[in-house]
Formats: structure tokens, C-alpha cells, sequence
């Protein structure tokens, strides 16, 4: 299944990875682990923030992709399950408008 990963980064702990010089280790650490198919950086709410969108087998796998960002960066995570257009086309829309007419 398609999810949205929401993450929220406060500004520590990193701050400090930054000034280690070690943020992009970490950071190139977590993405190669939960192999996202897609990751934007961006900010949220006067915060760093992150959108990754992951594929998930099975719920046993939302802790494999979220603690890596609360362990290492105190980060909050939101789940979101999200289509494609061709996952859209399966939902039978037409059918659900006359059943619910």
C-alpha cells in the first residue's frame, strides 16, 4: 500500500547533526533504509519537515519507517495512505454514485 510519510524535524537535535557535519550521513542512513519511492524536503510550521512516500506491506512495517526519525531527530511521523490515478481508476466510483444515489 502507498503511504504519505509526514515528518515534523524540530530544530534539535538537528541542529547540532548540522553542526557535526554529520546530518547528511544520518540522513543518507535513514532514506537508504526505508528506501522511499519519493522524498521531498520542505518546511512545516516554522520547522524542517520531510514528505516521503513509501510503500508499506504490511502495518508491522510503520515502526521500520519511523523510528529512525524519532530516534535520531525527536521527529513526529503521520501516516496517510495515498492513490495514484490508476489506484483511483479500481475504486469503482461509478458504482459507489449509484449505490449511495
Amino acid at each position: 500500500m502507498r503511504m504519505l510519510l509526514n515528518i515534523r524535524i524540530p530544530h534539535e537535535p538537528f541542529n547540532n547533526f548540522v553542526r557535526e557535519g554529520t546530518v547528511g550521513e544520518v540522513m543518507a542512513r535513514i532514506l537508504e533504509e526505508t528506501k522511499p519511492e519519493a522524498v521531498y524536503f520542505t518546511e512545516q510550521n516554522g520547522t524542517r519537515g520531510a514528505i516521503l512516500i513509501v510503500n508499506l506491506n504490511d502495518p508491522s512495517e510503520i515502526p521500520s519507517l519511523a523510528e529512525p526519525w524519532f530516534l535520531k531527530f525527536n521527529a513526529d511521523c503521520e501516516f496517510r495512505v495515498v492513490m495514484v490515478p490508476e489506484d483511483l481508476k479500481k475504486a469503482g466510483l461509478e458504482t459507489l454514485g449509484w449505490k449511495w444515489k
